[in-house]
C-alpha cells in the first residue's frame, strides 16, 4: 500500500503539478461525501427498503384476509387485483421519490430534468386517455363491487360469464364460447344476472276452446309439482305464480308463469315444467294454443267449450270427389282501380 502511495504521488501526480491537484481535490471530495452525503444515502435507502416491505405485506395481508372470510372466487380475484394495484402503484412512487431524493443528495441539477419529464407527461397524458379511462373505471367497477368473476352479465349488449378482469379490460365468455375482451372505458351500463335472485317467465300457449278456470288450476298444479320436487326446491326463492290470461292470438291464450330462484339457477325448473306441461295437456286432453288455428262454428249452446268445424274437418261428401288443389298456385284477386274490374 505504501509502494503504491509513494507511486501515484510520483510523476504526474506529484504535489503543485495539475494532475496532483486534481487528485487531491478527488480525494476531498470522496471524503466529503463519505462524511456527509453517503450516511444520508444509507437512511433513505434503508427506509425507501423498509416501505417496500410493508407495502408488499399489507398487499399479501388483504389477499389473505380476503381467502378466509369471503369463500366467493369472484371476490378473491377483485380483492387481490386491487391488492396488487395498490402494492404496485405505491412502489412505483417510493421508488420515484427515493431516486430523485438520491439525485439531489448527489448534486444532480432535476431543473431539466423535471421540466423534459413534464412535457412528456402531458403529452403521454394526451396519448393515452383511453388507457386512464380503462383504469379510472375499473376502479370504480373494482370498489363498488359492481360485479365479479363467475358472474353473468350483460355488457356493451354481450351476455356471458366473466372470466377475468382487471384495471384496464374485462374478459367475458358466452355461451357458444367465444370470448368477448372488453375495454373498461366502454362499459356504461352493467346488467348483472347473478346478483341475489332470477325471475323467469314461462309462456304456456294453450288452446281457445279450454277455459281459464281450467288451465289456471291445471298450470298452478304443474308448477307447484316442480317446486316441491327433492330435486328442484332448493332453488326456488318463493312459490311459482300463474298470472293469468296475458294475450289473445286467434285461438291461442297465452298464460305467463314466474319462478324465482338462485341466481343463474332457473333453467332447470324451467325445462321440467315445460316437460310436465305438454304431458298434463295431453292427459286432459287440451290442445297446445297456435295462432293459426281457425274455427267456424260451436256445436251447440250447451256445451261451448267444445268446437264443431276447425279448418282441419274432414270434408263433405260433394267436395270429397275434387280433386286436391295445391293452395300455393292459386293466383290472388286482382283489381284494377281504373276501369273497377277484376
Amino acid at each position: 500500500m505504501y509502494l503504491f502511495a509513494t507511486f501515484i504521488r510520483s510523476g504526474l501526480f506529484a504535489e503543485g503539478r495539475f494532475l496532483g491537484r486534481v487528485f487531491d481535490e478527488w480525494i476531498d471530495d470522496l471524503q466529503e461525501f463519505i462524511h456527509t452525503k453517503l450516511p444520508h444515502l444509507i437512511v433513505i435507502l434503508v427506509i425507501a427498503i423498509v416501505l417496500s416491505r410493508l407495502i408488499t405485506l399489507a398487499a399479501h395481508r388483504m389477499s389473505a384476509t380476503a381467502d378466509r372470510k369471503d369463500s366467493t372466487p369472484g371476490r378473491h380475484s377483485q380483492v387481490k387485483t386491487f391488492a396488487n394495484v395498490i402494492r404496485t402503484t405505491l412502489h412505483a412512487i417510493l421508488w420515484s421519490l427515493t431516486a430523485i431524493e438520491a439525485l439531489t443528495i448527489i448534486g444532480v441539477n432535476l431543473g431539466p430534468l423535471l421540466a423534459s419529464a413534464g412535457v412528456a407527461g402531458i403529452a403521454i397524458g394526451l396519448a393515452a386517455q383511453t388507457i386512464v379511462k380503462d383504469l379510472l373505471n375499473g376502479a370504480l367497477i373494482v370498489l363498488e363491487d359492481q360485479f365479479n368473476v363467475g358472474e353473468t352479465v350483460r355488457l356493451t349488449g354481450m351476455t356471458g360469464v366473466v372470466v377475468a378482469m382487471t384495471l384496464r379490460r374485462t374478459e367475458v365468455r358466452d355461451g357458444d364460447g367465444t370470448l368477448y375482451v372488453i375495454p373498461n372505458s366502454q362499459i356504461t351500463t352493467v346488467a348483472n344476472l347473478s346478483r341475489d335472485y332470477s325471475v323467469a317467465t314461462v309462456n304456456v300457449a294453450v288452446d281457445f276452446s279450454a277455459t281459464p278456470d281450467k288451465v289456471i288450476p291445471l298450470l298452478t298444479s304443474v308448477a307447484m309439482g316442480v317446486r316441491n320436487d327433492p330435486a328442484f326446491a332448493p332453488l326456488f326463492l318463493q312459490d311459482s305464480e300463474v298470472l293469468g290470461v296475458d294475450s289473445i292470438n286467434g285461438s291461442q291464450v297465452i298464460y305467463p308463469v314466474t319462478f324465482r330462484t338462485l341466481a343463474t339457477k332457473q333453467y332447470g325448473p324451467i325445462r321440467e315444467f315445460r316437460r310436465r306441461v305438454r304431458n298434463a295437456l295431453e292427459e286432459n286432453g287440451i290442445l297446445p294454443g297456435d295462432p293459426y288455428r281457425t274455427f267456424r262454428e260451436f256445436q251447440s249452446t250447451e256445451n261451448p267449450n267444445q268446437l264443431a268445424e276447425t279448418s282441419t274437418a274432414p270434408q263433405s261428401s260433394q267436395t270429397q270427389g275434387k280433386p286436391n288443389v295445391d293452395p300455393t298456385t292459386i293466383k290472388a284477386e286482382t283489381h284494377d282501380p281504373f276501369t273497377a274490374t277484376s
